[in-house]
């Protein structure tokens, strides 16, 4: 591509090194630390709709899935960086530009490495030289930048062909669409090219990609045959799963608590628990919102729940360790007498040093069955 004034490029920018000007390597590595670095967060936001997912659509998660869906996800970021780092240092970047934004060339990145090669065809020893000549690494890097997204789609998505290539197509103008409006008018012009070339060297690297796939992926078992063998009646319900559940009800009751906080009143916080964990699972076998997004139910002795057996669970659970911890905020305890509120202060603390020291082990041991389960005979079952 050419570096002249009127063109930017669409890749990142080459360090100028002495002795080998048009080296890239090392500045393509900065966007992926940043990706590294920021991946976490994104991971974490990602945690929870993710898990909602699977859960819902096989019920289990599968390792391997996981592995593939947040290499995935890190491999998304690293790509969207490479192509949008380094950021400009002001948002008005028409400064010293000319009118050329796009450029609509096909095959330009043949001429351009023609026209900068030093390789003599004639000669094999001086086909090294393409890959120190910065004509032929930008545009295989263009071509490497979406190899991996060809092999997702073969092997997690089951995409084929047509589909693959449809897939980095997309991918790659979405990255030009980026580029070009200045990430969508952050900036108040582009600071890098729209280029056909790039759309044309991705969408081949997405079909690389597919093509290579049965190769890539070799170490892993075949998408179609993840769930092979997989007896859900048979799985324990884990605390994560459970998790999620409650964070979801939580998330459904949020309007009613926060009238509890803003009232502070005792009974109303037990009459929430007592018709949210009580009575809704007595008349749904079982199931709270949160319970039934993730594919799982309170169990009793028998095929039917029975209301005496939620009453234990949740009078144990939500009753008195929620409801001491309920208490401590409500309005009823400033009446107290300062004795009778230290008393009160130290019966929590005592309940709650209690029920964590029963619930620590469980969380990393082969129990798994906690207290409230066991009095009142009740487990979780995937349905």
């Amino acid at each position: 591509m050419d570096n002249g004034p009127s063109r930017r490029y669409n890749g990142i920018l080459p360090l100028l090194i002495p002795g080998c000007p048009y080296l890239m390597i090392d500045a393509y590595l900065i966007p992926i630390r940043y990706a590294f670095l920021s991946f976490p967060i994104l991971a974490f936001l990602f945690t929870l709709p993710f898990l909602i997912v699977q859960y819902r659509k096989y019920g289990y998660i599968n390792k391997i899935r996981v592995l593939v869906i947040y290499s995935l996800l890190l491999y998304l970021l690293t790509a969207l960086y490479l192509v949008i780092l380094p950021l400009p240092s002001t948002r008005n970047t028409c400064t010293g530009l000319r009118e050329t934004f796009m450029s609509f060339t096909p095959l330009q990145f043949v001429r351009d490495i023609v026209k900068e090669t030093r390789v003599v065809p004639g000669d094999p020893a001086t086909y090294l030289l393409l890959f120190k000549e910065r004509a032929f690494l930008q545009a295989a890097f263009n071509v490497l930048l979406l190899v991996p997204l060809g092999a997702y789609c073969r092997y997690y998505f089951r995409f084929g062909f047509i589909g693959a290539v449809m897939a980095a197509f997309g991918l790659s103008l979405f990255f030009e669409v980026t580029q070009v409006t200045g990430l969508y008018g952050i900036y108040d012009c582009p600071y890098r090219l729209f280029d056909v070339d790039d759309l044309l060297l991705n969408t081949i690297g997405g079909m690389i990609g597919f093509i290579a796939a049965p190769l890539l992926m070799r170490l892993l078992p075949h998408a179609d045959r993840l769930d092979e063998h997989i007896d859900l009646k048979s799985k324990q319900v884990g605390f994560t799963r459970r998790l999620v559940a409650l964070q979801l009800d939580a998330i459904l009751l949020f309007p009613l608590l926060a009238l509890f906080l803003r009232d502070r009143n005792v009974w109303m916080y037990l009459a929430i628990c007592f018709g949210y964990f009580v009575l809704l699972p007595y008349v749904t076998n079982g199931r709270t919102v949160g319970k039934w997004i993730v594919r799982i139910r309170v169990k009793g002795q028998e095929e039917r729940i029975r209301f005496m057996e939620l009453l234990i669970r949740y009078g144990l659970l939500y009753g008195i360790v929620g409801g001491v911890n309920a208490m401590l905020i409500g309005r009823a305890i400033q009446t107290l007498p300062p004795i009778a509120m230290v008393v009160c202060f130290f019966v929590a603390a005592l309940i709650n040093l209690s029920f964590g020291v029963h619930v620590l082990p469980r969380l990393f041991g082969k129990e798994k069955t906690l207290i409230y389960e066991r009095w009142s005979g009740t487990k979780h079952e995937i349905v």
